[in-house]
């Protein structure tokens, strides 16, 4: 382990996907594309537009056509969409997506349980995507869910999340984001996931995804940091709550991290005031005031 921080962190800004999606009221979509614009005018430099899954089973992300076509892109920034499948991959293409998301797990119930497949068959759907991907010159980004718990299995074995990132590479995936599905980890068993993960990546092909249900996020963050990870995943004001625990936190927030680092002289490119507009914008849009501590303390004037 190095405990040398880096001096820089690429943060990855996921709320616009994966905290939308599990919002109950409706965002329209000239609301989303402001939404965006306004992290892009932050200076976040990769942020997940949306996800090309069917209407049917995410409704809150119907439009996401209209989105990605209309937000103002800017040089040097990455816009990502998830795609489930071929249909999805085909769509997001002629939308003009440059750099998709796909998403497995390392727990067998919980695959089965989200898109009713094994590990394995959900691996299997996505060769047809990441070979249009690659042929396309589209780079993939590879989620792993449930890489430090799984609410139906409990406790998942390190070499299992290693196991499925070596499919995920020989994809073609280029990036591998680590996820804490119901923010269960702890320092000391993400070291263990990192070093087993490390079996079959280089460190540069790591991110980390933490969920905050635990208060544990940023521990962990420290922890991936002093492995030498340099991506985290994060959500604007800590959009999307945790599906598997009513009630609590669930991503950890955009302004938290980047306060986080920059008070410890890691570099992000993010304008924290900025950023911390964007998020309270989306406030304003949905009715109700967002987690994080960042937000909570501006809104008392600390």
């Amino acid at each position: 382990m190095t405990q040398d921080l880096p001096r820089s962190v690429q943060v990855i800004e996921v709320g616009p996907r994966d905290g939308l999606q599990n919002e109950s009221g409706a965002v329209s979509t000239d609301e989303k594309v402001a939404f965006i614009n306004r992290l892009s005018d932050a200076g976040c430099t990769h942020i997940e537009v949306t996800s090309f899954v069917s209407p049917k089973w995410v409704p809150a992300l119907a439009d996401h056509d209209a989105v990605f076509r209309r937000i103002e892109q800017k040089p040097g920034v990455v816009y990502s969409a998830l795609v489930p499948n071929r249909l999805g991959m085909e769509r997001a293409r002629d939308a003009g997506v440059k750099h998709i998301a796909i998403f497995t797990a390392a727990s067998e119930r919980f695959t089965q349980k989200n898109i009713n497949a094994t590990v394995d068959e959900s691996l299997a759907r996505y060769t047809e995507v990441c070979g249009l991907a690659n042929q396309e010159d589209i780079t993939i980004r590879g989620y792993i869910s449930t890489s430090f718990g799984c609410p139906y299995e409990g406790a998942i074995d390190e070499r299992k999340v290693r196991d499925v990132a070596r499919a995920l590479l020989d994809l073609g995936v280029t990036e591998l984001s680590l996820g804490d599905t119901i923010g269960v980890a702890t320092p000391d068993q993400v070291q263990r996931v990192l070093d087993a993960v490390k079996e079959v990546a280089t460190v540069e092909q790591i991110a980390v995804h933490f969920h905050d249900t635990h208060g544990r996020a940023l521990a962990n963050v420290l922890t991936a940091l002093q492995h030498g990870v340099a991506a985290v995943d994060s959500s604007a004001g800590g959009l999307g709550g945790c599906p598997y625990a009513t009630g609590a936190s669930g991503n950890l927030a955009t302004e938290d991290l980047v306060s986080w680092l920059s008070a410890m002289g890691i570099h992000t490119g993010i304008d924290l005031d900025t950023l911390s507009d964007a998020s309270m914008f989306m406030e304003r849009v949905l009715g109700h005031t967002l987690p994080s501590r960042h937000l909570q303390a501006r809104r008392a004037g600390k």
